[in-house]
């Protein structure tokens, strides 16, 4: 079983859709798409382009899909305004002191976008395997749904949504907030789902970004340098903890097989300042990036 592991990375995951049609273009044609956070929103979008082509023609280009979903990034998200709107200070200091804090800012931008674009029936019938994870506030649990699941997509409003910066999501009764929080990349899910064969594309570094006059007291601000911290250190266990199962895989008599592309030095972008030109900037080096780790990958299997 062929799986795309797609880790959370909030807008960073441009990178990750250049990488995508790297990966997709060199014919890697997946049964499983797997997704946390930004990584949810690209599963969900591969998911419903993939249903449609099967409803229309029972196959799927995934070349086709993959530029789809570029055309889908450079076209729609080119601003913060287009993801989410700051709620009003005096709104959100009220809210705050009678206990109805629901965020910093309004994603309800990012929600009707991703509402426009889904179709149901497309996800339903998806040929491919797909899940996507949020984490229950009360529970701290992670859980994992697919399409068939009613609550899909509020699953994936959820597993986007940072924490602090974005309200929780209620589902049945219970807040869910970013799967980030307990895994940054899904691979643990894939293995045990039946993953003999992964592509993981993760929007972090090995190395943690260092900026430079960081306005600790700006709240956003904070809050994004926060989560980069948390992020950074959860995607690397992840990794790492995959890297080694799937090292001791001959062992147990069933060989893997593990791609990891990953930004070799840290992406940078401004939640709050963002243009359209640095979502393309991130998407060519995500394009670059993952170009260089396949054909590497060719000439040693040469």
């Amino acid at each position: 079983m062929k799986a795309l592991v797609l880790g959370g990375g909030s807008m960073k995951g441009a990178f990750q859709v250049g990488v995508i049609q790297a990966v997709l273009e060199k014919g890697f044609e997946p049964d499983m798409i797997y997704g946390i956070s930004v990584g949810a929103l690209n599963t969900t979008f591969l998911a419903n382009e993939a249903g449609r082509q099967f409803s229309e023609k029972n196959a799927v280009n995934w070349s086709f899909a993959s530029r789809k979903l570029l055309e889908f990034w450079i076209k729609n998200i080119t601003q913060p305004q287009d993801i989410s709107t700051l709620r009003s200070r005096v709104m959100l200091g009220m809210n705050t002191l009678m206990s109805r804090f629901d965020g910093i800012v309004d994603p309800v931008p990012l929600h009707n976008m991703i509402r426009k674009y889904v179709n149901k029936d497309f996800l339903e019938n998806t040929p491919v395997k797909v899940k996507v994870g949020a984490v229950n506030i009360d529970s701290g649990e992670i859980k994992y749904v697919s399409p068939s699941d009613r609550h899909y997509l509020d699953f994936v409003f959820a597993s986007s949504s940072i924490p602090m910066l974005m309200p929780a999501v209620e589902i049945e009764q219970q807040l869910f907030l970013d799967g980030g929080m307990r895994e940054v990349a899904p691979v643990r899910q894939a293995i045990e789902d039946g993953a003999t064969e992964i592509v993981l594309i993760a929007c972090h570094s090995p190395l943690l970004y260092q900026p430079e006059d960081i306005n600790s007291r700006n709240l956003i601000t904070l809050i994004e340098r926060v989560r980069d911290i948390t992020v950074n250190q959860i995607v690397n266990s992840n990794i790492a903890w995959a890297e080694s199962y799937v090292d001791r895989s001959i062992l147990r008599g069933k060989q893997m097989k593990l791609t990891v592309i990953r930004p070799l030095t840290p992406l940078f972008l401004d939640l709050q300042h963002f243009t359209s030109d640095d979502i393309s900037r991130l998407i060519v080096e995500g394009y670059r990036a993952g170009m260089e780790v396949l054909l590497k990958k060719e000439k040693i299997a040469e």
